[in-house]
């Protein structure tokens, strides 16, 4: 068994195919990842107040067509992408290529990654995957491993709320149409306490939640220390030695 499928496991082949069959219109601001774009700016400040990203070696976990990963490598990190779909990793690989950004892609598990370069990564960021694997837990113990002591660990995700049903799920997938149908299950979205004790048992310090709120009037994003609700973001630090 290859090193490349010790943890295929931990895939839900549906939701890889799910992506890979979008993958060409991943960088339209237009199509079915406009909410990643929207949200992009305010994800990519979030990281790099708290951690700088500048000459930092950075990995975006779950990459997919590279949205983030381009940011951040434009904002001077030294920026590793992981996915396992290799169609959207061939859309982020030609977009780098035309934008000039510097970026590693790679075809690879997170807990492979980990296997293999355990400790390296002074950033860890990994963004709307979590809600997509069977067992997100394994994710977070990766991501964990791959940080440095003292390094800096970004999760997003949905929570399992019923506010987040209505807006993530019917109102995004079904009247506004900003998704396509099926793009969310409900049954895989996480409480945030879930996930902040998937982060302590993996040895993380809990810094810090955000929510990330549509204002369905202005159609914009905005960041919400109170509001956590449907999407948000957790802040989480590798105890140093």
């Amino acid at each position: 068994m290859t090193a490349s499928q010790s943890h295929m496991g931990n895939v839900d082949a549906a939701e890889i195919a799910k992506f890979e069959a979008l993958a060409d219109r991943w960088w339209d601001p237009t199509g079915e990842f406009k909410p990643l774009h929207d949200i992009n700016p305010l994800r990519l400040d979030f990281i790099d107040a708290r951690a700088g990203l500048a000459e930092r070696r950075v990995i975006d976990v779950g990459c997919g067509g590279g949205i983030l990963a381009e940011a951040m490598a434009h904002r001077g990190g030294i920026v590793t992408g992981i996915d396992l779909g290799e169609a959207p990793l061939a859309v982020a690989r030609q977009h780098a290529e035309q934008s000039g950004a510097d970026v590693d892609y790679r075809c690879i598990s997170v807990e492979d990654m980990a296997e293999q370069h355990p400790g390296e990564f002074d950033v860890v960021a990994c963004l709307e995957m979590l809600e997509h694997v069977p067992d997100p837990a394994s994710v977070v113990r990766a991501c964990a491993r791959l940080a440095k002591p003292g390094g800096q660990i970004f999760f997003s995700t949905l929570n399992r709320h019923p506010k987040a049903y209505a807006l993530a799920v019917i109102g995004a997938e079904y009247l506004l149409r900003m998704l396509p149908r099926g793009t969310h299950d409900y049954a895989r979205f996480i409480r945030p306490s879930e996930l902040a004790a998937w982060a302590r048992d993996a040895g993380l310090e809990v810094c810090e939640q955000s929510g990330l709120t549509y204002q369905p009037l202005t159609r914009r994003y905005r960041l919400s220390a109170n509001d956590v609700s449907v999407n948000y973001l957790m802040h989480c630090r590798r105890e140093a030695l």
